[in-house]
């Protein structure tokens, strides 16, 4: 390895692939890898992600053929095909997905072969050949969703000019996934459109299937999703918008509101309608709190959606002076790091903070450890520590997030933002 980091975050792609697999209804992946595999990429992803697992199987109750020396000097393609039976005959699933571990990637196991014996007795399985070696978490929910298109989404759906499809919100990678993409949801109903989440409200395999029908792509992400969106585009003829973080508070939200309006061209008075009340919504309750918490000087450290989103509240809408801001996830490109620090410094009422991509925890602690003028930190459960040692007020609100229990808790949007506010007289 060229580099080694201190608690590192996330895992390997076949973890990121797994996260998404475990958020859809009704679907079930079946490991061809070692034993270890399922531990690893289901307990480490969900197990540091507010506790939560809505997976429909998961973590050592995930089918694995457990390969072993034998399966690495004979191959493991028999022991495939009886887990993927076993599987079928076992598990009430709409669909199955065989993802390949290191060690099947290593020998070389010609896992499609085997699936296509199953999906031609009228089975729905489908092979992701990517070894968990091949990259990390963030990689995966890409391979993952580029597999969908070739195999999975339909082509000649009718079109639904009301239909959006929502992606860049990453199951169990965010700790409130769950929460967010149900108030993004409702706020995109309430302009009268219809919404695939894909991981809410028991969506499943036919919202996949279908959602080529969709007349817009939203993407809440400022860098991932790149290729699937151009690829669904090409094949499906669905345009893609993305929106650069995560949007959290009035006025971020009101910019992701028209940003959206504007790409399906709806109706300026119903769009200002919906503005207004739901921004006398968040302001009544914001109204109370006024000189409530103190004036903050604040880092955040997180993934790059959030940092932004987080970062921009508290700074617009909140007033607080951003003094730093931490990226500590793996971000692949100049164009994708510039269009993060664009978000971070051009913002409403406050000086732009420095911004610094690592995802090594020794110099995320050395860095908030020499801001000598910070009185909070946001950030994950990782930071407690840091923020201990300088004596400041600490938010756990970023992955890994190991020491609270979030169910639909959300820090998005206009309801959000008012969680996300709480948490900071709750924390003092």
């Amino acid at each position: 390895m060229s580099e080694i980091l201190e608690n590192p975050r996330g895992g390997c792609v076949l973890a990121g692939i797994n996260s998404v697999l475990g958020a859809i209804n009704r679907v079930c992946p079946i490991l061809h890898s070692g034993p270890g595999c399922c531990m690893q990429t289901c307990a480490a992803e969900q197990g540091q992600s507010g506790n939560k697992n809505s997976a429909f199987v998961s973590s050592v109750s995930i089918p694995s053929t457990n390969m072993l020396e034998r399966e690495v000097v004979f191959g493991g393609l028999n022991k495939l095909r009886t887990t993927i039976q076993g599987a079928v005959d076992i598990m009430d699933a709409d669909a199955f997905f065989v993802l390949t571990g290191c060690t099947a990637g290593i020998i070389g196991d010609d896992i499609v072969s085997v699936t296509e014996e199953f999906r031609a007795k009228g089975v729905k399985v489908y092979p992701i050949d990517t070894p968990g070696f091949a990259g990390d978490s963030n990689l995966g929910y890409e391979v993952i969703w580029n597999n969908f298109i070739d195999q999975v989404i339909k082509e000649d759906v009718p079109k639904d000019d009301k239909l959006v499809n929502v992606f860049g919100i990453v199951p169990y990678h965010d700790p409130f996934w769950s929460g967010n993409l149900e108030e993004i949801a409702r706020i995109l109903r309430g302009l009268g459109l219809k919404v695939n989440t894909f991981f809410t409200e028991h969506q499943g395999i036919e919202t996949l299937e279908n959602c080529s029908g969709a007349a817009l792509n939203i993407i809440v992400n400022p860098w991932l999703f790149g290729k699937p969106a151009k690829k669904f585009e090409e094949k499906f003829g669905v345009k893609s918008i993305r929106y650069p973080g995560t949007p959290i508070g009035a006025t971020d939200t009101g910019r992701f509101v028209r940003q959206v309006a504007e790409a399906l061209n709806l109706d300026s008075s119903v769009v200002d309608a919906f503005l207004a009340k739901e921004e006398d919504y968040v302001y009544s309750y914001l109204a109370q709190a006024i000189g409530t918490l103190s004036w903050k000087r604040y880092a955040v450290v997180g993934d790059a959606a959030n940092v932004c989103g987080i970062t921009r509240y508290l700074a617009n809408d909140y007033s607080f002076t951003p003094k730093l801001a931490i990226i500590s996830e793996p971000i692949f490109g100049e164009e994708n790091k510039n269009r993060i620090i664009k978000e971070l410094t051009q913002l409403e009422y406050a000086r732009p903070p420095k911004v610094i991509f690592t995802a090594d925890q020794f110099e995320i602690n050395k860095a908030l450890s020499e801001e000598e003028e910070l009185t909070l930190i946001v950030g994950s459960s990782n930071e407690r520590e840091a923020a201990s040692l300088k004596g400041v007020q600490c938010i756990a609100a970023t992955f890994p997030l190991k020491d609270r229990l979030i169910f639909n808790r959300a820090i998005a949007g206009y309801r959000g933002s008012l969680t996300l506010t709480e948490d900071l007289y709750d924390n003092l």
